[in-house]
């Protein structure tokens, strides 16, 4: 094995700054076109428009700095290189939809951990996906319900007629409805949650208020006061709305401009995961079978200098020593001896015994 290999290159410094700022007009010209040039655009709804606009910054910006590190740049172009390898598709077609289902949409690796806990993350999970998937095209003005008299609607969406259906039929219930569904969901999700985090020694010990418990706080929130809207239209005839709509608008907006800077930036993150999926399974069968394809060669797994040991793939120690020396790292061990990657664990600290004795003698004992 190489003791010198180098990374390919260093990870770009992206302009966080410039492509936080792209996005953000993006997202402006989006809104410009979907409503119709703003004629559908509802101007109630503007400060959650206003918020969310911020919230995409803030994580463009952030997600710019994330991936910009050492270390997640090297596994996300590695992850990507893996993705779009004629080679790997063939091998692994079913992996990255197995993946999305185990790690996104189903998070079955959850389960294993436990039920209650899985019906926690799946709640929370979907009522926050499901809520935003409905309360962003209405905030953007990308869509919208016309009345086609006596007794029908009509479905726009980005200013195209998508679904006419009956306002007193099931489907018309369970559209107008949608927000109480999820707002359901998401109360489930947070009292489990909460529960865990009171009654949980461990959790108890490591949590803290404003980045584990508030936002779980401003959830509840949201989803109660989204639900006495609901109540004061359908039952109180109106009463309280106007202070039950300022308080739920609050409530959001705080929301949204924590996900940047708080617990919830895991859920952006989250899709990368995918990558590291299959970076890893590839990177298993390496060690298994003992070949594959890097940089249009093929590569075998190395074995440790000292006891000849199979270690893992020659893609994998490459790469761990080029985000170490991306770091500023090194890990040499001396004329002959390689670097301390080159050695399994049992042989690291076999060198590392060695090297104390020789440097404190008998005093070492």
């Amino acid at each position: 094995m190489n003791d010198n290999v180098q990374p390919d290159r260093r990870p770009p410094r992206f302009p966080a700054f410039g492509i936080a700022l792209l996005v953000t007009l993006l997202l402006l010209i989006l809104i410009v076109i979907g409503s119709r040039g703003l004629r559908d655009f509802d101007s109630a709804l503007i400060g959650y428009a206003v918020a969310t606009v911020f919230t995409v910054a803030a994580l463009a910006y952030r997600y710019t700095l994330w991936i910009s590190r050492p270390p997640t740049w090297r596994y996300f172009r590695a992850g990507w290189a893996n993705f779009f390898s004629l080679r790997n598709f063939s091998r692994y077609s079913l992996l990255i939809p197995k993946a999305w289902w185990t790690d996104i949409l189903a998070q079955t690796f959850i389960l294993k951990r436990g039920l209650w806990r899985w019906i926690m993350h799946m709640s929370i999970f979907w009522g926050v996906i499901l809520s935003l998937a409905i309360t962003l095209p209405l905030t953007f003005g990308w869509l919208r319900f016309t009345l086609i008299p006596p007794d029908q609607y009509l479905a726009w969406f980005f200013g195209l007629p998508m679904l006419r259906f009956p306002i007193e039929a099931g489907t018309g219930f369970a559209i107008y409805h949608a927000l109480d569904f999820t707002a359901a969901l998401l109360i489930i999700g947070v009292v489990i949650a909460l529960w865990r985090r009171i009654t949980d020694a461990g959790l108890l010990i490591v949590q803290r208020f404003s980045f584990d418990l508030v936002p779980l706080v401003l959830l509840i929130a949201i989803a109660v006061t989204g639900l006495a809207l609901t109540a004061s239209s359908m039952w109180w005839e109106g009463k309280f709305y106007w202070f039950i709509s300022l308080t739920h608008q609050i409530t959001v907006v705080l929301w949204l401009l924590s996900i940047p800077f708080g617990k919830f930036f895991h859920i952006i993150q989250r899709p990368a995961s995918i990558g590291v999926t299959l970076y890893q399974t590839i990177n298993q069968d390496i060690e298994h079978y003992g070949e594959h394809t890097h940089n249009n060669a093929t590569t075998e797994g190395g074995q440790c200098e000292r006891c000849g040991q199979e270690l893992p793939s020659e893609q994998f120690i490459h790469d761990l020593k080029g985000v170490l020396n991306d770091l500023g790292q090194q890990y040499q061990l001396g004329e002959g001896l390689g670097s301390l990657h080159d050695y399994c664990p049992t042989c690291k600290r076999v060198l590392r015994g060695s090297a104390y004795y020789h440097l404190m003698g008998k005093r070492f004992l």
